[in-house]
């Protein structure tokens, strides 16, 4: 079972997708301007990571997290790219106070979070909601998912990757 997931506890939706072919997209980066996930392919294996809401501090910590590790992650031929729902203006904010040197898109009606699988009903203080699962997805140059990480712990997980990334090589 892919490190990331847990037994009884993985989220059918995203898990399902590994050995799959992506779901394709479109989204505007922290730029407004559009970036597909066929262009991204093209360049590279792509660490697709979901994470709630810029600014918070699991989301801050997993993004710099990913920051510190980018030149290791990009000599193992992957890039970074991070998915919310937040506007570009504030993905470009989160960006520009953490140094962040990978792009954020934006994916206001959630309907790539859908599709991933990712966007659940979660609960906070008794309160259920629904929002976007922590989960991060290794897309190789083919468009396959080659691996799924859900309910994403962010301590550590920059390393995980990194580990999921190098063990092929």
């Amino acid at each position: 079972m892919p490190a990331g997931n847990k037994a009884g506890g993985a989220n059918p939706g995203a898990s399902d997708l590994e050995g799959k072919k992506a779901p394709d997209f479109t989204l505007p980066g922290q730029d407004g301007k559009p970036v597909s996930l066929q262009y991204l392919t093209r360049r590279g294996e792509v660490v697709l990571y979901f994470y709630p809401k810029d600014m918070t501090p699991g989301c801050t910590t997993e993004a710099c997290s990913f920051r510190d590790k980018l030149d290791l992650l990009r000599a193992a031929g992957a890039q970074v790219i991070g998915v919310s729902a937040d506007s570009p203006a504030s993905h470009q904010k989160f960006i520009e106070k953490h140094g962040l040197t990978f792009p954020l898109l934006s994916d206001s009606g959630n309907q790539v979070s859908k599709a991933y699988g990712v966007y659940k009903q979660k609960s906070l203080y008794g309160r259920q909601f629904m929002g976007i699962e922590r989960s991060t997805f290794i897309i190789g140059r083919d468009s396959i998912v080659r691996r799924v990480f859900t309910k994403v712990k962010v301590n550590g997980h920059a390393e995980q990757v990194l580990a999921a990334l190098t063990e092929r090589s």
